[in-house]
């Protein structure tokens, strides 16, 4: 009798340990004190036995122990990768049924413990009052005891991975710093450590910190390469690309020797062109597609066009230049062209280029082709009732252009 009688309890105690879930009782704390009373009892009684679900031996139950597990967080039809905290242990309160809330630090200890890197939150919610340092508080609940004892591993906090910016990208050593404070006046209840190793699939903040430091050398290559297509640097669009890079490259920090190796940089440059040398920008955009966010691409390619434009008129290979790197940016046509159309008037144009005017190609079929041409139509045709005579003016001239157009891509 008295082994049914264990067999049983051990069913029981497995099925209120994997049924029950810490993080939903805790929204009603008269069961979550049911529950627990209930998981001791059985516990107890199996502790007395000899028998324990949890390796006692290789934790210390007189004190607060946790662990990292990797889960998903699951919001409605939204499913996220996320850090699960489980702790197990004891905590001990003040007074019996009192209120807790748990506290989550993390840190990045890769490289060492003398280079420890905080672990940032993107939203404002996990930041801390003084920096974006993670800083996760979430209500625990209701500790029934005074001396509350999970003599198995709960679950008790899900980070979402998506909300967490880690140093750099890889493989990452983590260290989780958890605390239990009272819910009255955070004073801390428990605490404890514990490390994780995660493989990071994203760029970290420091990555991006020296990114965008990168693209930034990468844009200046690229106005070079543009301003210099035609076989021409004009001494306006050099000046323009160095101040450019002087304000977006030096900073308040910069050192006065990093100043000068700038200078030294942007004079072996200029002689470098000046010499009918050629850089490989499809290579050049490759890597800034590789490290930079879309919005950042669209502001290089922003640089490019006001820098080609300063000295009064853009030449055909210019053109050219620009509209591939339009294309090796892997930026869309569309918003080139409306870039283009307020940066680089018409009337800049030393020659019609239908192709980078109108985003019409030789590739494209007829029907295609109509379709688009006809839309640029409407879109300009809009224009020529328009209060500023300038825009008048280049309505008009692209009015003919699209008719030209129509000649060479349509048949009549």
């Amino acid at each position: 009798m008295g082994v049914v009688l264990v067999l049983i309890l051990i069913v029981a105690a497995i099925v209120a340990f994997f049924t029950f879930d810490f993080e939903k009782l805790d929204q009603n704390n008269a069961l979550i004190y049911k529950v627990t009373n209930y998981k001791s009892a059985i516990l107890n009684y199996l502790s007395e036995k000899g028998l324990s679900l949890l390796n006692k031996n290789a934790i210390k139950m007189d004190s607060l122990n946790c662990r990292i597990q990797p889960t998903i967080q699951r919001d409605g039809n939204d499913a996220c990768d996320a850090f699960g905290v489980e702790i197990c242990g004891t905590i001990q309160t003040p007074n019996d049924r009192h209120q807790a809330v748990i506290k989550v630090n993390i840190t990045d200890i890769t490289d060492g413990m003398q280079k420890v890197q905080p672990v940032q939150a993107k939203v404002k919610q996990w930041q801390q009052s003084d920096s974006k340092n993670l800083n996760f508080v979430s209500e625990l609940g209701t500790l029934p005891n005074k001396v509350t004892v999970l003599s198995d591993w709960t679950n008790v906090a899900k980070l979402r991975l998506d909300w967490i910016l880690l140093p750099r990208i890889g493989k990452r050593a983590l260290k989780f710093n958890i605390s239990i404070l009272s819910a009255q006046n955070n004073m801390e209840l428990a605490s404890s450590e514990c490390n994780y190793e995660h493989e990071n699939l994203y760029f970290g903040y420091i990555d991006l910190q020296e990114n965008i430091k990168r693209s930034k050398t990468l844009a200046v290559a690229l106005a070079f390469s543009v301003i210099a297509a035609d076989g021409n640097l004009n001494d306006s669009e050099v000046e323009f690309v160095k101040n450019w890079a002087r304000e977006n490259i030096n900073t308040s920090q910069t050192s006065d020797i990093d100043r000068s190796k700038l200078e030294q940089a942007l004079e072996e440059t200029v002689a470098f062109f000046n010499d009918g040398n050629l850089l490989n920008t499809f290579d050049i955009c490759t890597e800034i597609v590789e490290i930079v966010p879309v919005a950042l691409r669209y502001d290089i390619l922003e640089f490019c066009l006001n820098a080609v434009k300063v000295s009064g008129s853009v030449a055909e290979q210019e053109l050219k230049a620009v509209r591939d790197i339009v294309n090796w940016l892997e930026l869309n046509g569309n918003q080139f062209r409306t870039m283009m159309e307020k940066i680089i008037p018409l009337d800049m144009h030393e020659t019609t280029d239908i192709e980078t005017l109108l985003g019409v190609t030789s590739d494209m079929s007829e029907e295609k082709a109509r379709a688009h041409l006809n839309k640029e139509y409407a879109k300009w045709n809009s224009r020529v009732t328009n209060s500023d005579p300038k825009i008048q003016s280049q309505a008009d001239q692209m009015l003919k252009i699209i008719a030209e157009a129509r000649t060479q891509f349509v048949k009549q």
